[in-house]
């Protein structure tokens, strides 16, 4: 886990058995697959997706490269009763399409890589600092304003606003208003009205 001050990374051979990742949700494939089979998750080479970006990456690399930036990643186990998952880079719960989305009622956002897609979610997020950073929109904001919030995500100035609260933390209990999808680094993952979260320091090998 990175430290104040410390650097992040380093310049060397990537390791034996690196499996190359093109996108968030490959990503989310090899760790939960992984995870539920009791294997190790075998080092990833990024070439897309949320994490390669949050960790400077091109994606112009390849496993058949001899050195490459290798550093360590957080996890993040998520618990909803007696099932358990984990991401590398974001959780989302919010309603169905047919309820408005994005657009009305509570959302959530589980942060650990800075983006979702092209919006810059929380621009103060680091991979492997033992902490996630918590979004969430409060139901009672109106359509005008979530409107606004989502064309300044993309340079990640949608905060301060009195109806999106932030906060950042290794581990939390989070209890939703309201039963709401959830998706683990773009995946599907049922419904729940409470998550818990834990982060997991230097779970994942990755380079870039």
């Amino acid at each position: 886990m990175i430290r104040k001050g410390e650097d992040w990374g380093r310049i060397e051979s990537i390791p034996v058995g690196a499996v190359a990742v093109h996108t968030t949700a490959e990503l989310g494939r090899l760790v939960q697959g992984s995870r539920r089979e009791g294997a190790s998750i075998p080092p990833v080479m990024l070439l897309g997706g949320d994490l390669m970006r949050a960790t400077g990456g091109t994606g112009q690399r390849s496993v058949d490269s001899p050195r490459a930036t290798v550093f360590p990643v957080d996890l993040v186990r998520v618990q909803c009763g007696e099932r358990i998952g984990w991401f590398a880079s974001h959780l989302v719960a919010r309603g169905p399409w047919w309820r408005g989305s994005w657009w009305r009622g509570e959302i959530v956002a589980v942060v650990n890589a800075q983006f979702i897609g092209r919006w810059d979610v929380a621009p103060r997020s680091h991979p492997n600092d033992g902490r996630i950073e918590v979004i969430q929109v409060a139901s009672a904001m109106p359509v005008r304003e979530r409107l606004r919030a989502r064309r300044r995500l993309r340079t990640g100035t949608h905060v301060p606003h009195p109806a999106i609260e932030v906060r950042s933390m290794a581990a939390s209990t989070i209890s939703l208003g309201a039963p709401l999808r959830l998706w683990l680094d773009g995946q599907a993952w049922g419904r729940a009205t409470s998550i818990t979260l834990t982060v997991e320091p230097d779970a994942l090998i990755a380079c870039v």
